[in-house]
């Protein structure tokens, strides 16, 4: 049975035809809309596109925002125009084909679980580092979603009280330390203090601080740069203080870290971990969790989506 999984994102919507090992058999993809009506012909589109190809069973999407408890609507995505919006029986209706909507990192989480990094232990948190931080909670390879189907949103615990403004409203949330946009700021920063640290980092963005991306902080540090070394150096602290605090709150027995940023993990993970294992409550005197990086890369979302439609086509 093959089923499509769609990744509908703030730039662009990727759908891809998987089958039931979680291999991605053929893709397709389509610039982001901005009203709820373009983004749906989009939606049904792509799937067109693929079930014009391919014989297709059912369709899950994927998206960062408020999913309802029944995964029939979406009641907030902050980079989608959707609002308390029943998206999935609108998008059924276009394509003819049974709907499913999940949280992105839901989806990604699962697929993890089904096909990569998150098999085996009971207790796993999923923990994407990208734009922001998404993250899910695996207890017994199912996924809990809390009691209105938003949980757990770890990327906007407030680590920094009056810190950084974040796009959720609050300041001091923990993606604006540990994601690839906090990495820039970061980066940003420390250049503002002292230009001249930093010569290979200025060349990768051209001598402009408005070209400094987490990508080119990453090359950077890879190359030797001071400051970019320090920026990486500073995500470390934070992912390494997050990592506590979700043990303290899950006591997970395993932590997959996927999402863009994940591929520079050789930069700055064992130093997380160290101070993980030094921060956590009962540090010394107690298991810790083990912590992976994802094997899916970026088309975990539609493995995950494309997985979660053929399990609620087969019940």
């Amino acid at each position: 049975m093959l089923t499509v999984g769609v990744d509908v994102g703030g730039t662009s919507v990727r759908a891809g035809v998987v089958d039931k090992e979680g291999v991605v058999i053929d893709t397709a993809r389509t610039p982001t809309p901005r009203s709820d009506a373009a983004l749906e012909a989009a939606v049904a589109r792509v799937v067109r596109e693929l079930a014009g190809r391919h014989a297709i069973g059912a369709v899950g999407l994927a998206l960062a925002g408020f999913i309802t408890p029944d995964r029939r609507g979406v009641r907030f995505a902050p980079h989608l125009s959707w609002r308390d919006a029943p998206v999935a029986d609108r998008i059924a209706e276009r394509i003819g084909l049974p709907v499913v909507l999940e949280h992105d990192a839901n989806a990604a989480a699962l697929a993890e679980r089904h096909f990569g990094a998150a098999s085996g232990p009971g207790t796993v948190v999923f923990i994407a580092m990208g734009t922001g931080i998404g993250s899910a909670l695996l207890v017994d390879g199912e996924l809990y979603r809390g009691a209105f189907g938003v949980a757990p949103e770890l990327g906007h615990l407030r680590v920094v009280p009056d810190g950084r403004p974040c796009p959720c409203g609050k300041r001091g949330c923990w993606e604006r330390y540990c994601s690839g946009t906090a990495l820039a700021a970061t980066a940003v920063e420390l250049l503002g203090r002292d230009p001249g640290l930093s010569p290979t980092l200025r060349r990768l963005a051209a001598g402009d601080p408005g070209r400094v991306t987490g990508q080119r902080v990453a090359a950077a540090a890879g190359q030797g740069d001071p400051i970019a070394s320090a920026a990486v150096a500073e995500l470390a602290r934070w992912l390494g203080e997050g990592l506590a605090l979700v043990a303290d709150v899950f006591d997970p027995e395993l932590v997959v870290i996927g999402g863009g940023v994940s591929e520079s993990a050789p930069l700055f993970l064992d130093d997380a971990r160290e101070h993980y294992a030094s921060v956590v409550t009962g540090a010394g005197r107690r298991p810790l969790a083990r912590i992976r990086t994802a094997q899916l890369g970026e088309a975990a979302a539609v493995v995950g989506a494309a997985q979660l439609a053929r399990e609620d086509l087969l019940r």
